[in-house]
């Protein structure tokens, strides 16, 4: 199993790094935090890799920090929880948030997250409130991303499945703060304006 990759970056969007490394490129899903966490294209980039295997597919997701990976795989065990739904809570909703909401029996929070209904929220309650750290690992700064930031923040939204019309209008009222922004913080201002 591939557990961790380093090397050049030669692809970069919201949820997908393509890394060259001895020569092979490999095609790895990311969240949105770590995209952000990503450096520019050319520039070397360490991962540390969940390899999902089915029958019919062997899939990478990528993560910068560690306790992003851990916390991926612990919503892994909880049932109905696949891969690519694990990687769209860790987009919408920061992992200090995330652990928190779940500590707190917080329902209601974590139902903002596109994709997640109350009974997938409260199985997130139930199966891991007692198997998450108070903590994040390794809670680092948000770095701010580096490409045109509002194009990536509207490639994200569709990529989760946002309607494009719907998805430009909430980028525009998170926009409309005028200063410059990170990826992190207009993309879910934009997802909190899509969930009212």
């Amino acid at each position: 199993m591939i557990a961790h990759l380093r090397g050049n970056l030669l692809v970069k969007h919201p949820n997908q790094a393509i890394i060259e490394t001895g020569g092979v490129g490999y095609d790895v899903t990311i969240s949105v935090p770590t995209f952000s966490d990503l450096p520019a294209v050319g520039g070397e980039v360490s991962l540390h890799i969940h390899t999902h295997v089915r029958e019919d597919q062997l899939a990478l997701y990528g993560f910068v920090r560690a306790g992003e990976k851990q916390l991926f795989e612990k919503l892994l065990t909880v049932s109905g929880i696949g891969p690519k739904l694990a990687i769209t809570i860790l987009s919408g909703m920061a992992a200090d948030e995330m652990i928190g909401a779940i500590r707190g029996n917080d329902v209601a929070r974590l139902i903002r997250i596109p994709g997640i209904g109350r009974k997938t929220a409260e199985r997130m309650v139930l199966e891991l409130r007692d198997k998450l750290p108070s903590q994040p690992s390794d809670h680092e700064e948000v770095i701010p991303a580096i490409t045109p930031v509002e194009e990536d923040v509207l490639s994200a939204l569709l990529n989760l499945g946002y309607q494009r019309g719907p998805a430009e209008k909430a980028l525009a009222a998170a926009s409309k703060a005028g200063k410059a922004r990170s990826f992190d913080s207009l993309f879910r201002e934009a997802m909190g304006a899509l969930s009212k």
